[in-house]
């Protein structure tokens, strides 16, 4: 469990007279920016429904954080070795599913995944799309993603939108930290460029679906066949995203995506960050995220901890041992501004 530091009675006692119903506005990003350009990455965004974001971090920090991922790797004494291709694979490593995320092992906590949410480049990019400086960030999953494995299940294309297609318009920017570079062979995301224009309108087409693709939450939406062909006929086309080490990519939840794994020979390394205000969350929403933050509980993408996750990590058919909550560096070490992206701070004390 994290520890109660300084840094945390400080930001306490500064923020304690705000109220988070009463910060900020719901965003106005598309509503401004189709009036008069913005001139930065935001009109991407707008236009094509994601962008990226260049050298939001430095690019001497950015090798940093991926020599330390790479350590972390290491440091569990499996076999793993950063520079011998053969010793990647399941039983020499943390289980890393077939789309190349870790799902446990604290690294939600770890140092490196706190020091990247908290770089002034890429909190700073949604600053400018939310306008506030009172943003809760995600407890999301870490990607380390190996070329051509064949110890795990192939990584299938999985079309998806991460928002409830009931509720419509402009609702979450999702995020990633690119940490290793990343062109046309390296994996990673990939998007239906400018389909969130016509998200309302497939919704609606597409709502007595019969041949929808299950779901475990409204927040997910997959796309089928029919509903590739339709977004295919209306001109979109898929685009695989490259980027830099330090570049932050950044796309409209409504945007279909998917990920992709590598095909030539450079693994992809990325920390997937998701910010939102503090205006639009409740209290119970903060009380569930201080939760998970002082249970070491990775989140969703959802920063209002919509989703607080607990999914069995499994080695060779049974519980990994391995599996610890804890982060190997410890409890996070946060600067102000970094506790409050926990939303601690805003939590409302109890009368």
């Amino acid at each position: 469990m994290a520890t109660q530091t300084a840094t945390e009675t400080v930001v306490r006692d500064t923020f304690a007279v705000k109220s988070p119903d009463a910060l900020g506005t719901t965003c106005h990003l598309f509503e401004k920016g189709e009036k008069t350009p913005f001139g930065d990455f935001r009109d991407d965004i707008i236009r094509d429904g994601f962008a990226v974001v260049k050298g939001a971090i430095p690019r001497d920090r950015a090798d940093g954080y991926a020599d330390k991922m790479y350590k972390w790797l290491e440091d569990f004494n499996l076999g793993f070795k950063r520079d011998d291709p053969s010793t990647v694979h399941w039983k020499n490593m943390p289980i890393i599913t077939e789309k190349g995320m870790i799902l446990g092992y604290g690294i939600q906590h770890e140092d490196f995944t706190w020091a990247v949410r908290q770089e002034p480049g890429v909190v700073g990019a949604f600053e400018k799309v939310y306008e506030s400086e009172d943003l809760i960030v995600s407890f999301d999953s870490v990607g380390m993603t190996f070329p051509n494995r064949k110890d795990i299940a192939a990584n299938n294309p999985w079309p998806h939108q991460d928002q409830d297609p009931a509720k419509p318009g402009f609702r979450c920017l999702q995020g990633l930290v690119n940490l290793l570079p990343n062109g046309p062979n390296d994996g990673g995301l990939i998007v239906c460029k400018g389909a969130h224009r016509l998200s309302e309108e497939f919704h609606k087409e597409f709502k007595d679906d019969a041949d929808k693709i299950w779901a475990w939450t409204n927040e997910w939406y997959g796309f089928n066949d029919r509903g590739m062909k339709w977004l295919e006929d209306r001109g979109c086309t898929w685009e695989k995203v490259c980027a830099e080490p330090g570049d932050l990519i950044l796309w409209d939840s409504r945007t279909p995506h998917y990920n992709l794994s590598p095909t030539g020979d450079k693994p992809r390394f990325c920390i997937y960050t998701c910010y939102l205000p503090v205006a639009e969350v409740s209290q119970e929403d903060l009380v569930r995220k201080k939760a998970a933050f002082e249970n070491n509980d990775p989140t969703t993408h959802w920063p209002n901890a919509l989703h607080v996750v607990s999914l069995p990590i499994l080695r060779d058919g049974v519980p990994d041992p391995l599996n610890y909550k804890t982060p190997k560096s410890g409890s996070p070490k946060l600067s102000e501004r970094g506790f409050r992206l926990t939303g601690i701070p805003y939590v409302k004390a109890e009368a």
